[in-house]
């Protein structure tokens, strides 16, 4: 059953936005969260009523969880992936079932680097020793994420290019199960992010050192994705604005990349911080990094998205009302709610996108 038009009524929040070919209902994007819920990388029917239920829940994006494009890109072993062609059927019916909800499916493709081969964190996410069922992580600089984490072993030039290939054969893959936007994992300390940030690339080759060297793996699968999904298909990309760390990444340093991200066709960025070294020091409090993402939008002119202890409907529509960014990506509200859209919309004096069955609980 299609979704109910939503009445044209005002709030910013509950606006259309089109990005290439494909049209948001809303501004409510429902981020990757890892669900720990899969064996060999495999989706199950958990992540099909998980994600389900937020698309019946009103939201106009729902992202798969942080999907790793090999085996050894996985956080832990419970993580989900896209590796192999067997992965597709499964999440080419959680994908179906997103869009006959109204709702678009987006896959987050991501490579852990040398955050790779933990426990999750309900069992403590400390590293799994390769003779205990882990794997030995990679990077670009032979630097643990932790003391007690493994030694990475330091990616050689051709080891880069073969994970680079690896993204884009899993986007590949995701375009056949059925997703309509991509999104690249650029954030949190994990591969891409590692190679950006000098705080964890010690490099002195064509991939360490400068700005340019150290942005060139992601750029490389930036234009290496947007060279092998269709046109019409937006590609969007998750970054840590900051390290939240001395003589790390820095807010001009995301400027600057989006600036070249943009032109290289990304569409939107997602902006997040953090993560990347175990001392950072964070000011958590609501809406902490929409200055991120309002100051990449209005420095580059691309599309952004807004996250971080963002969960009440008025302060989610202040973001997009004001400009500040282009959509909101919620994670932990969408787990206490998964029918945030429906109640942020009856706040706001909107029609909610409700679902016919639930017509009795909204007339």
């Amino acid at each position: 059953m299609a979704t109910p038009e939503q009445s044209p009524d005002s709030a910013a929040l509950f606006t259309p936005l089109t990005i290439r070919g494909v049209t948001l209902r809303n501004r409510i994007v429902v981020s990757p969260m890892c669900q720990y819920s899969s064996e060999d990388g495999f989706a199950t029917d958990w992540h099909l009523v998980h994600l389900g239920s937020r698309a019946v829940g009103g939201a106009a994006v729902v992202t798969v969880e942080a999907t790793g494009v090999t085996r050894e890109g996985r956080i832990t072993p419970a993580c989900l992936g896209i590796w192999k062609d067997e992965h597709i059927a499964k999440l080419k019916q959680i994908a179906a079932f997103i869009e006959s909800r109204g709702c678009v499916p987006s896959m987050q493709l991501s490579h852990a680097g040398r955050k790779a081969s933990t426990k999750p964190p309900g069992a403590g996410g400390t590293f799994i020793q390769p003779s205990e069922g882990g794997w030995q992580p990679v990077a670009p600089s032979p630097i643990p994420f932790r003391p007690d984490d493994g030694t990475p072993h330091e990616l050689t030039i051709d080891e880069i290019a073969g994970i680079v290939d690896a993204y884009v054969a899993a986007a590949q893959k995701a375009v056949t199960a059925g997703f309509k936007i991509i999104e690249i994992h650029a954030a949190h300390g994990y591969l891409l992010n590692e190679f950006m940030t000098p705080l964890a690339n010690q490099r002195t080759d064509l991939y360490g050192g400068s700005f340019e060297n150290r942005t060139r793996m992601t750029m490389e699968t930036i234009r290496a994705i947007r060279g092998k999904i269709p046109a019409e298909m937006p590609l969007f990309m998750k970054i840590s604005a900051v390290d939240w760390a001395e003589d790390g990444w820095e807010l001009g340093d995301s400027e600057r990349l989006a600036g070249e991200a943009k032109k290289a066709g990304v569409d939107l960025i997602i902006c997040s911080s953090g993560n990347v070294v175990p001392y950072q020091k964070v000011d958590f409090k609501p809406g902490f990094q929409v200055p991120f993402a309002e100051a990449v939008r209005r420095k580059t002119g691309v599309l952004t998205g807004a996250v971080g202890l963002i969960t009440q409907p008025a302060q989610a529509n202040e973001i997009v009302e004001a400009d500040r960014a282009d959509v909101v990506v919620m994670a932990r509200e969408f787990l206490r709610d998964p029918y945030f859209p429906l109640h942020a919309a009856k706040a706001l004096g909107v029609k909610p996108p409700f679902p016919g069955q639930y017509t009795p609980a909204f007339i």
